[in-house]
C-alpha cells in the first residue's frame, strides 16, 4: 500500500473527512485530497501533524510493508477487542497489533529460509 492509499485508510478508519483533517493541520481541504491522489507529498512538519492526529507514528505512516489483507486482519482484531478502550488506548493497542503481525510475519519468513 503506498503513502496515499494509506492515508485515506486511516482518515476514513478515524472517521473524518478530508476537510476535517485538512483544518486540523491548517492547509487546504484540495492541499490535503492531493496528498490522498498522490500528485504531492505532506512536508516533514505536515507527517508529524498527521502521525498524531491518527495516533501513529511517522514510521508507521510511510510504512509501506504492510499489505492489505494484513491491515483487514488488525482491524477484525482490533475490533473484537477494542470495546470500552479510551481513543487514546485504541490508538496505542491499533499500533501494537500491527508491529506485532510485522514481526510475526518476519518470524515466519525467517523459519521457512532455515
Amino acid at each position: 500500500m503506498d503513502f496515499a492509499e494509506r492515508l485515506k485508510t486511516l482518515r476514513k478508519q478515524a472517521n473524518l473527512t478530508q476537510k476535517e483533517i485538512a483544518e486540523k493541520i491548517g492547509i487546504s481541504q484540495p492541499a490535503y485530497g492531493d496528498w490522498e491522489r498522490g500528485t504531492k507529498k505532506p512536508t516533514q512538519e505536515n507527517l508529524v501533524k498527521l502521525a498524531k492526529i491518527f495516533n501513529v507514528s511517522v514510521d508507521n505512516l510511510l510504512d509501506n510493508n504492510i499489505e492489505e489483507d494484513e491491515l483487514a486482519n488488525v482491524e477484525v482484531l482490533f475490533r473484537m477487542a477494542s470495546d470500552g478502550l479510551t481513543d487514546e488506548e485504541k490508538a496505542t493497542f491499533r499500533e501494537e497489533l500491527i508491529e506485532f503481525m510485522k514481526e510475526r510475519k518476519k518470524a515466519f519468513e525467517e523459519n521457512k529460509r532455515e
